[in-house]
């Protein structure tokens, strides 16, 4: 499953805005970080604010902030909003069989496909926030077994 841009500047600001669901941070700030045009995460953030995951927050300090339920929401809700989520189909036109070969490999693929999502199903937001903080705290300790100066 591969995910559009969209979907993965949803998740990256999702995940940004729960870390600290009371601060506001602007779409100028994440669109630095990621690398992408600002009118186009605001295009983003407009959907996300319209499924009531972050709220837009104007004037001086203004900004978006998290207000949805880090506990309940599953990376899948947020990329259901921009991936069009349907059962692998067949590639070949319609009316045509395919071969033994192409129909293993669709099996196999629509399986992983499956996997994917189901996967994205079991994840909360509050576990990708867990997942953050403990490769932090790891990537701030000094490696084992090396002597500290």
């Amino acid at each position: 499953m591969r995910l559009q841009k969209n979907t993965s500047l949803a998740l990256y600001s999702v995940l940004e805005f729960a870390r600290d669901p009371t601060r506001h941070i602007s779409a100028a700030e994440i669109a630095a970080k990621q690398g992408a045009s600002p009118h186009h995460l605001a295009k983003v953030l407009a959907e996300l604010a319209r499924h009531g995951i972050v709220e837009s927050v104007r004037g001086a300090g203004g900004g978006y902030r998290f207000v949805g339920n880090a506990r309940r929401l599953t990376l899948m809700d947020v990329i259901a909003l921009f991936e069009e989520i349907t059962p692998a189909g067949p590639e070949h036109p319609a009316g045509t069989r395919a071969e033994p070969v192409e129909q293993a490999l669709a099996a196999v693929l629509s399986e992983i496909d499956e996997n994917a999502k189901a996967t994205f199903r079991s994840i909360t937001l509050a576990t990708m926030l867990s997942l953050i903080d403990r490769q932090q705290r790891a990537a701030a300790e000094p490696p084992q077994g090396l002597p500290q100066v």
